[in-house]
């Protein structure tokens, strides 16, 4: 016989059984298949359905694999990882002080412990997943079968592969028969998809594979190389835009200037702070005595100085102002001996200050406090005047400051 012949001759044979494909109408039948199905002996089965069916794990025998396992290392591995980088860069090869607080601690690294726990726990679980049921697979001999194509709408399947050791045609039929089914169909081999991949896949596959080193041999050319060229910019944002700088040349306008001069008697929206009392805390060339008419001296004002006292100023000066706030305990406690501590603002001379003064300091800073006024409003600060007040007389009253029911009561 020739070779021409004999080809032909594979070609023309029908193809080999994959296996016994039995299909049923509800979860119950499935259910009661898998059972038999298991006690007959039969290895090399699995049943298709178009939902989770309870118990379908425990009437197959199916245990549970090893994937928990390998998320469980990887996802141990991340957190280790995670806590191992972050302290070595910022604990260890470059300790970093940040106003006194710790270097290494729990709360301020717990987002990046988490992201790579769960970042390697899913990667692994999908790799793992995808490895332990050997997938992918571009073809299966079921995706020929037509009435299969319900498994996903409202029908259930099982099927026995003819390499199971007990597979016999009319035995495995007559077996599938006691499972009452709808219909039972023998499951040719695949021989319509072509065993070797596409040609066009495969050189597709090659290019992408080549052209994705591209963009990071450009990145490295760039990095080591000079070019009196600029660079490519793809993306403008309004970068090469005609526009010009303070004192240039703009022959669009008749005067030939690019920056246009203010309109007399005009200034920025915000800026017209002509009172030196409430912004400046002035009181013509001196500081102010007294407060200005836009505060209220009233309950509410003090407790909005509290409030705000309590946000800005407590963690350097402490509750009652006396400079123990736990940012300059925890900068003391270092022994840098760069630290300046903050002022006691219970001090005689700090307590014999003009309220402007207060005002002052806390606008524009002093020594190695900053300045809040960008942060805190004009009010606002001087609700804090008035409570930083409240807190020095506070510490340095008498027993004549009371009223004289509540010195009775003393004595």
């Amino acid at each position: 016989m020739s070779d021409e012949h004999k080809k032909h001759s594979v070609k023309s044979s029908p193809p080999p059984v994959h296996g016994l494909l039995a299909e049923y109408d509800t979860p119950p039948q499935i259910l009661h298949a898998a059972k038999q199905i298991r006690a007959a002996g039969i290895t090399k089965w699995d049943t298709y359905t178009p939902f989770a069916v309870h118990g379908i794990d425990d009437a197959m025998g199916i245990k549970m694999t090893i994937l928990p396992w390998f998320t469980l290392g990887a996802g141990l591995t991340g957190l280790a990882s995670a806590i191992l980088l972050q302290w070595w860069t910022n604990a260890h090869d470059y300790a970093w002080i940040i106003s006194g607080k710790p270097f290494w601690s729990i709360p301020a690294n717990v987002p990046i412990m988490f992201e790579l726990t769960v970042l390697l726990s899913a990667i692994t679980t999908l790799v793992g997943m995808l490895i332990l049921n050997n997938l992918p697979e571009p073809s299966h001999p079921l995706d020929q079968v037509r009435r299969f194509a319900r498994v996903t709408d409202d029908k259930f399947f099982l099927l026995i592969r003819a390499s199971d050791p007990k597979f016999d045609d009319v035995e495995t039929r007559a077996l599938l028969a006691t499972t009452h089914p709808v219909a039972v169909e023998a499951v040719l081999e695949d021989r319509v998809t072509p065993e070797r991949m596409p040609t066009g896949l495969v050189y597709g596959l090659i290019i992408f594979a080549v052209a994705s080193v591209v963009p990071f041999a450009l990145a490295a050319k760039a990095r080591y190389t000079k070019s009196s060229s600029p660079r490519i910019h793809l993306i403008q944002d309004m970068d090469s835009q005609p526009k010009y700088k303070a004192q240039r040349e703009n022959s669009f306008f008749a005067d030939g200037r690019a920056a246009r001069p203010a309109i007399e008697g005009t200034v920025a929206a915000g800026d017209a702070r002509d009172d030196d009392h409430f912004y400046q805390g002035k009181d013509g060339p001196g500081w102010a005595r007294t407060f200005p008419s836009e505060v209220a001296l009233n309950e509410a004002t003090m407790d909005r100085g509290r409030q705000r006292f309590g946000i800005y100023c407590t963690p350097c000066h402490g509750q009652i102002g006396q400079g123990d706030g736990m940012v300059s305990r925890r900068a003391e406690s270092l022994q840098q001996g760069t630290w300046v501590a903050p002022t006691n603002m219970t001090l005689e001379y700090v307590r014999q200050q003009p309220v402007g003064q207060l005002f002052g300091t806390i606008s524009n800073g002093i020594r190695s406090m900053p300045a809040y006024a960008p942060q805190i409003k004009t009010e606002d600060r001087w609700a804090i005047v008035m409570y930083v007040r409240a807190l020095q007389r506070s510490r340095s009253g008498s027993v004549g400051d009371l009223p004289p029911d509540a010195r009775a009561s003393l004595k």
